[in-house]
């Protein structure tokens, strides 16, 4: 048995291998380990399986802009996939593919096929790409090359992209002058690759873009360092204010923390390039916490999944789900695709969502419900009804806008009676997301074996000035075990805002670490404690990617149970009282 079926080429050319198939999409980023290429997200459907050397099919990306930063560090390893294959728009992956190419000549075979398509590939065991088309074969090899199917897609040859660009993409003089290298090699080669990526994106024109901020300051390996470090080579310098994102080390404090140099030295490199580049060193992930932060209807080019999330839905300013190094792109130029979020039309619903807020339902709920509708929605962005009456705080929207972005491919989403620009969104198809589906999100985040508690994570993403004064009240006259660590991460800006409030110094005086500059989706020992087999966080986020990253239990649970923990020592398995049966 066999199938032939038309391709649309984003990437690479022709590539062959055997075929791993899954209906879930998937994060590079805490979802692949670069040094081996297995999945180590252990919620997948392919968790322990290896992308190395095979054809992946999944249906998209999903989760953090740092998927891009890892596929590149496994293209110049040696150890990615043999090609991609997706039938969502696709724009992670894709991106680190095409800098492997454009920036250091090695290329990986990325392809869209139509969706009926997609569901066909199930239980085929080999694949190859060639002039246009995706020929699978079941276990026995049967060729299929002259056995084609029934399609709604449309083949692309491999130079595809080049073409769509030459006919659909209106150059400004600007444009014109970026692509002509009047402004330099860094920001010659930075427009190329927007112009591959507004090609995938179907884009006619490019807009102006006022702020970015760049999440392809954090260390994924040498290629990403090489990429940063060869921009300032070239001269780049940023053309619109820039904010970083939270880096993989506290940069100014990383010795002293016990951080080994082979991790300290290279990630601070990478956060030293961009700040050469003219980036502000604001290290956060969450730069809506910011000062200047943007506002309603203002066109910016954010990267880091919960800040865009965020941004769009919150906010109302508007940004694509902006990729690892496409990020620095827009920044040098100031120019990024007009497509997706940015348009009226790639804002609206697509999806509806019936959600319920069980009664006596605590601060947990935010982050679990963003959990489960991600998981709905998909690529989709949903507007979810049911929480009008909620009243929800800034806090409670970022738990649920950064656990939404970690099981959804979407970059927005809409919540009826709460965000600005819910007015009027509605979708023909609706699910109803229910008390059993937060129940089992419940039971997917609560895997630790055991109720010891070595840890307590707090902060992912960064915690606010407001979640600071709710902890210091939180663990006021408490007395911490002291076999459990408690440890925050904010920005710098935030711990600066906190320490003046007396926040910082009445959470240490129960035992609170705070690390600045970086987050929890980049942290190992010793700020995990190697002694710690469990850890209990409020973090829908950090909840999903942790067993992975760190390879501990986790337990996850509302501040006050994060607290209850860090004073017992340990975190019943139990659902609250809110979620019982």
């Amino acid at each position: 048995m066999s199938l032939s079926i038309p391709a649309r080429t984003l990437a690479g050319a022709g590539a062959a291998g055997p075929l791993l198939t899954a209906s879930e999409g998937l994060s590079f980023w805490g979802g692949v380990d670069p040094e081996t290429g297995n999945v180590i997200d252990r919620h997948h459907p392919l968790a322990g399986a290896c992308v190395t050397g095979r054809v992946l099919a999944i249906p998209s990306g999903r989760g953090s802009c740092t998927g891009s930063g890892v596929l590149m560090e496994m293209i110049l390893a040696g150890r990615a996939p043999a090609a991609i294959v997706v039938c969502e728009a696709e724009e992670i992956l894709t991106l680190g593919a095409l800098v492997a190419e454009l920036v250091f000549d090695r290329s990986l075979a990325v392809v869209q096929i139509a969706r009926d398509d997609f569901a066909r590939l199930a239980g085929f065991a080999q694949a190859r790409i060639e002039d246009g088309r995706l020929i699978v074969t079941a276990a026995d090899g049967e060729d299929a090359t002259d056995a084609p199917v029934a399609s709604t897609a449309e083949p692309a040859a491999a130079d595809g992209a080049e073409r769509e660009v030459a006919a659909a993409l209106r150059l400004s003089p600007l444009d014109r002058a970026f692509l002509d290298g009047r402004h330099g090699r860094a920001a010659q080669v930075a427009f190329e690759i927007i112009r591959r990526m507004a090609a995938i994106q179907g884009a006619r024109e490019l807009i102006d873009v006022t702020r970015v901020h760049v999440d392809g300051c954090i260390y994924t390996g040498r290629a990403g360092l090489r990429f940063a470090e060869l921009l300032v080579e070239w001269g780049a310098r940023v053309r619109v204010p820039t904010t970083l994102n939270a880096i993989s080390v506290d940069r100014r404090r990383w010795a002293s923390q016990g951080v080994a140099p082979a991790l300290g030295v290279p990630a601070s490199a990478l956060a030293d390039a961009y700040v050469a580049m003219g980036a502000e060193p604001s290290f956060t992930c969450a730069p809506y916490l910011l000062d200047d932060a943007p506002v309603f209807g203002e066109q910016i080019g954010w990267a880091e999944s919960n800040a865009v999330v965020y941004a769009n839905s919150v906010i109302g300013a508007r940004t694509m789900k902006v990729p690892d190094y496409l990020d620095i792109c827009i920044a040098l130029t100031g120019r990024a695709p007009a497509a997706g979020c940015h348009l009226d039309a790639g804002r609206r619903a697509t999806v509806a969502l019936d959600v319920v807020r069980p009664e006596a339902a605590d601060d947990a709920f935010w982050p679990l419900a963003g959990y489960a509708c991600g998981l709905v929605a998909g690529a989709d962005i949903p507007v979810i009804f049911g929480l009008e009456a909620a009243a929800p705080t800034a806090d409670d929207l970022k738990a649920f806008c950064a656990a939404f972005g970690t099981t959804s491919a979407a970059p927005m989403l809409h919540i009826a009676g709460v965000t600005p620009e819910a007015a009027g969104q509605d979708a023909t198809r609706r699910i109803a997301v229910g008390v059993a589906d937060l129940r089992r999100a419940w039971d997917e985040l609560n895997g630790a074996a055991t109720d010891e508690i070595g840890l307590v994570s707090l902060g992912n993403p960064h915690f606010s000035l407001a979640e600071c004064a709710a902890l210091a009240h939180a663990v006021a006259g408490r007395t911490r075990s002291p076999e459990v660590a408690v440890v925050v991460t904010c920005g710098r800006a935030v711990h600066d805002a906190a320490t003046r409030a007396g926040h910082v110094a009445a959470a240490e005086r129960f035992g609170v670490a705070f690390v600045t500059d970086t987050c929890w989706c980049m942290l190992g020992e010793p700020i995990v404690p190697p002694t710690a087999r469990n850890l209990m966080t409020n973090s829908g986020k950090y909840a999903h990617y942790a067993p992975g990253l760190v390879e501990r239990g986790v337990r996850f649970g509302s501040l006050g149970a994060c607290i209850d923990a860090a004073v017992t020592g340990r975190a019943s398995a139990r659902h609250p009282a809110w979620l019982a049966p």
